[in-house]
């Protein structure tokens, strides 16, 4: 089943990009995988819902640990390399806008993964209000975006276009990490572990690429 709404430029960017996704060198995308892995393996075991899946890299890992899973994205053409993917057949995957009230209903969700999305996001108080009706007490809101200092040297998620070798960006906003930590608290979150993420064999003076939060709800 896919849920139909107006594409936007994010999501049209993305089903450009979507082919070469994961063909293409990134770092971030890379590292990304690396830190959901190493999280404790407990959090994914129950009924899963991820935002923001992409082309599944991290649904694939996520599909055989959870109980249920059910993944969005507002690019079809990114959910249609997900659904490709092995090990995938229980997963339910939407097309849905995440600006918009998600497609679960109050309390039904122990986790809620949020991979390298919120940087398309400009209202984060509307993702952390969603995340916290449709989990339940004691459930967890797990996040690994780009790090903010990252966005401040001038990094954005950006592709080489496949047609024409152009280097396209796509449509982002910065948030500090008290923009994270307010929106959290404000919907009801405790916040339960946090991390800075570099590059491998990086100095511990390098900016970090990566910024991870793992909040449990009230």
């Amino acid at each position: 089943m896919t849920m139909k709404n107006p594409s936007d430029e994010v999501a049209r960017a993305y089903d450009v990009w979507a082919d070469s996704y994961d063909t293409q060198a990134n770092a971030t995308r890379d590292l990304d995988a690396t830190v959901l892995r190493s999280q404790d393996p407990t959090l994914f075991q129950g009924d899963v819902l991820e935002i923001g899946a992409g082309t599944g890299k991290n649904t694939e890992w996520l599909a055989p640990r959870a109980r249920t899973l059910l993944a969005l994205d507002g690019s079809e053409g990114m959910l249609k390399r997900a659904r490709q993917r092995p090990g995938v057949e229980r997963v339910r995957f939407l097309q849905h806008d995440l600006r918009q009230r998600w497609p679960s209903a109050d309390g039904v969700h122990d986790t809620v993964v949020c991979n390298l999305v919120l940087e398309h996001i400009e209202d984060l108080s509307f993702v952390f209000a969603e995340a916290r009706r449709v989990l339940r007490p004691g459930g967890h809101f797990y996040v690994c975006e780009l790090h903010p200092f990252r966005q401040l040297q001038g990094s954005q998620a950006r592709f080489v276009h496949p047609e024409t070798q152009t280097t396209e960006y796509v449509r982002c906003h910065l948030h500090d990490v008290s923009e994270f930590l307010n929106a959290a608290a404000r919907a009801g979150f405790v916040l339960a572990q946090a991390g800075d993420w570099r590059d491998p064999g990086t100095e511990r003076t390098a900016v970090p690429r990566l910024l991870s939060l793992l909040w449990r709800a009230e």
